[in-house]
C-alpha cells in the first residue's frame, strides 16, 4: 500500500493512495486500515510528512563513499544519532537555517517508519516492525556539527527532516536507488545494496538500546555528494517506487 498525510479541512488525516485517488483513514494505519468513506482527488490535496515520530532515529556514515569522501574510518558498529521531533517537514516544505549557519548541507536517503513497538527486535523479523519506506533529507548545518564535535545542534535545527512524499511497503529497502538533485541537477546517485550495515541489523542494533514506537522514523544514511544549500535553491530526493521529495531553501 501506499500511505499518505494530508490537510483536510484544516485537520491532518492518514490515506492511502489508489492512483490518483486518495481514500482518507479515521486513524493511523499502524494496526489496521480504517476508511472513512472520504476520496479526494490526489491533485487537490496538501501532502504532510507520512509520519508522526517520536524520535527520528539517524545511522551515520553507512556508505563506504560517503566515509571517504568526508575523511573519516567505515565504523565498526552502526552509528546512530537522533534528530528530534522539531525537525519534522513536509514534501514542498521550506528549510530555514539560524542567521549564525554558514554551511547548510542536504543528504539525501531512505528512510523507514516504524508500524508498532519494536524493542529487541531479531534480524529476521524487522518486516514486521515496518510500516513502509519513504525519502528524508538529513539537512545539516555542517559548520556547527564540526564545531560543535558532536551532532545534536547541527542535526537536530527546525524543519531539518523533510520527510516524504509518502510511505509505502511495495518497494524493497534492500535495492533501492537513492538520488538527490539541486536545481535539476544530479549531485547524489547511490543504492541500498551498498550499505555497510544492512536494514535487519540496523533494526535489531537499535532497538537492542531503545523502544521504537509507532510512527517512529529510522534514516538509514546517504551516499557520497552530499553538498551545501543556499536560500533560493531547490533540493529533491527521489527514490523509484516513492517518489520526489522535494524543498525550498529560504
Amino acid at each position: 500500500m501506499k500511505y499518505v498525510r494530508i490537510l483536510r479541512r484544516d485537520t491532518p488525516v492518514w490515506g492511502v493512495l489508489k492512483g490518483e485517488t486518495v481514500r482518507t483513514l479515521s486513524a493511523a494505519p499502524y494496526e489496521s486500515i480504517q476508511y472513512d468513506g472520504e476520496s479526494l482527488p490526489l491533485s487537490s490535496c496538501r501532502l504532510l510528512a507520512p509520519c508522526e515520530p517520536t524520535k527520528i532515529v539517524c545511522i551515520g556514515k553507512n556508505y563506504f563513499d560517503h566515509v571517504k569522501e568526508m575523511g573519516g574510518e567505515a565504523p565498526a558498529k552502526p552509528l546512530l544519532f537522533i534528530k528530534a521531533p522539531n525537525t519534522l517537514n513536509h514534501p514542498e516544505g521550506q528549510v530555514h537555517a539560524p542567521g549564525f549557519v554558514e554551511r547548510l548541507d542536504y543528504e539525501g536517503e531512505l528512510a523507514l517508519v516504524i508500524k508498532k513497538r519494536a524493542k529487541d527486535v531479531t534480524p529476521e523479523h524487522f518486516e514486521e516492525y515496518v510500516l513502509g519506506y519513504t525519502c528524508l533529507n538529513d539537512v545539516t548545518a555542517r559548520d556547527i556539527q564540526y564545531g560543535d564535535g558532536q551532532w545534536t545542534r547541527g542535526k537536530s535545527m527546525d524543519g531539518f527532516a523533510p520527510v516524504g512524499p509518502l510511505v509505502t511497503d511495495e518497494i524493497d529497502g534492500a535495492c533501492a536507488d537513492v538520488e538527490t538533485r539541486l536545481n535539476g541537477q544530479v549531485v547524489q546517485k547511490g543504492n541500498t545494496e551498498l550499505f555497510m550495515h544492512k536494514l535487519p541489523e540496523l533494526i535489531a542494533f537499535i532497538t537492542a538500546s531503545m523502544t521504537l514506537e509507532p510512527g517512529d522514523v529510522v534514516t538509514t544514511g546517504t551516499p557520497a555528494g552530499v553538498g551545501p544549500m543556499k536560500p533560493g535553491d531547490t533540493v529533491e530526493v527521489e527514490i523509484r517506487g516513492i517518489g520526489v521529495l522535494r524543498n525550498h531553501i529560504v
